[in-house]
């Protein structure tokens, strides 16, 4: 028995020698998943928290799925939600992403209310260089997508404006802030719905 163990950390070791070593990028690349993966877990712990709803992350982008599914049976409302989280003064939402939480919702026609939701968190320190940031407000937004816009790839700011980005250029786009049922960190100027 203590032979084999010995057998699997030599065998175990062995592999790890032959791997290269990781990136700066792998690194950068591996910690953004995650800031991506704790938000869209607060935001299903806080749904989960209030009396009304139910909320479900619903797997990894490769499987075409939003990030989030959120629903309110009592109210007849249904939410998918794309959840970005980073440290920049802007957060993207691809044209693809935005799709595919749309035909979620319009699957579940049952349901009276049926929203889109793009919920982003800049993080209180804000990336300056490569390992270097500096300290800020942390800042939450909660912007219904209108599904009376072309669908097209997207960006938020850090100060809650939010832009097309059609053929290189910027065009603003005025969404509604939704009033979550959980409390935010949004700030108090922020217009809400």
């Amino acid at each position: 028995m203590v032979l084999r163990s010995k057998f699997s950390a030599l065998t175990v070791t062995k592999q790890k020698e032959n791997l290269p070593p990781i990136t700066n990028n792998q690194r950068a690349a591996r910690t953004r998943r995650q800031r991506g993966y704790q938000w869209e877990d607060t935001i299903v712990k806080r749904f989960n928290n209030t009396d009304d709803w139910k909320a479900f992350r619903l797997g990894s982008p490769s499987i075409a799925l939003p990030d989030v599914l959120a629903v309110n049976t009592d109210n007849s409302a249904i939410f998918t939600i794309e959840a970005k989280s980073g440290t920049s003064t802007s957060l993207p939402v691809p044209a693809d992403q935005i799709e595919r939480c749309l035909s979620w919702i319009k699957t579940f026609d049952i349901y009276k209310k049926r929203n889109v939701l793009l919920a982003f968190k800049f993080l209180s320190k804000k990336r300056i260089d490569i390992g270097k940031y500096e300290n800020r407000e942390l800042r939450e937004y909660f912007k219904i997508w209108d599904e009376s816009l072309e669908i097209t790839d997207c960006v938020c700011t850090y100060e809650g404006k939010f832009y097309a980005k059609i053929e290189g250029s910027r065009k603003e786009l005025f969404l509604k802030e939704c009033k979550m049922p959980f409390k935010t960190k949004q700030r108090t100027s922020a217009k809400s719905d």
